[in-house]
């Protein structure tokens, strides 16, 4: 009997282990909250909001002096064919799960119109001397006292201006974003590990929505095409 118990009490000492390492993973890395479509000074603007968790490896080099570099990518596409997109995604219902993944919105790339492209590289350094983190993006900066205030600002991607010129009320789009870990702006001879690093590998993947014109006009004034 006590070795029942035993045995019964390792099982689940080491299911509740299994289930802090999953939960510990899961919370590292990079993942996308929510992402829009709205009114921007002169047209559009798309904008992603994620949760920026870094490993400890990761944290470890920042915080010897090491910069990292995240870049955020927005795009906007629209269908060439109408009836072949519709022909695509009736296809894709019927595919098997493995082949198709998660995404409803897959799309075969190439039959897409980009209209719109935006790419911005945020860089994080900490400073030994201050204790401070550093966001600069290009010539602007910002100093933050806290690594989490700093991933706080990270997290919040906007793209640059859409002209309302470029979307068409009668076309449907995808609009799509992407939060990534920038590994070949890192040092050289920490590039070489960081291919072969799976704790280097932090990317939201991309996250795709469908974007209505009309609609979006309609609610914001701003007159499409």
């Amino acid at each position: 009997m006590r070795c029942c118990k035993k045995s019964l009490r390792a099982l689940l000492f080491g299911a509740l282990l299994t289930c802090l390492l999953t939960a510990t993973a899961q919370a590292e890395g990079i993942s996308i909250n929510n992402a829009e479509i709205h009114p921007g000074d002169n047209g559009y603007q798309l904008s992603a909001n994620y949760s920026v968790n870094l490993n400890f490896v990761v944290k470890q080099a920042l915080s010897r002096g090491i910069p990292i570099y995240f870049v955020g990518e927005f795009t906007l596409t629209r269908a060439r064919w109408g009836w072949l997109d519709t022909a695509q995604q009736a296809l894709v219902r019927h595919l098997p799960h493995f082949i198709v993944g998660d995404a409803p919105l897959t799309r075969w790339s190439w039959l897409d119109d980009e209209v719109f492209k935006s790419e911005q590289t945020v860089k994080i350094s900490y400073s030994v001397l201050t204790g401070r983190y550093r966001i600069s993006r290009g010539a602007l900066f910002q100093n933050f006292a806290s690594l989490e205030d700093a991933l706080n600002i990270v997290s919040r991607q906007n793209s640059s201006d859409i002209p309302a010129k470029l979307l068409n009320n009668d076309d449907k789009y995808i609009a799509a974003a992407r939060l990534s870990l920038d590994i070949s702006q890192l040092p050289k001879p920490l590039q070489v590990n960081a291919l072969t690093d799976s704790d280097w590998t932090l990317d939201s993947g991309w996250y795709r929505w469908a974007v209505n014109a009309a609609d979006i006009a309609a609610q914001s004034g701003v007159a499409a095409q």
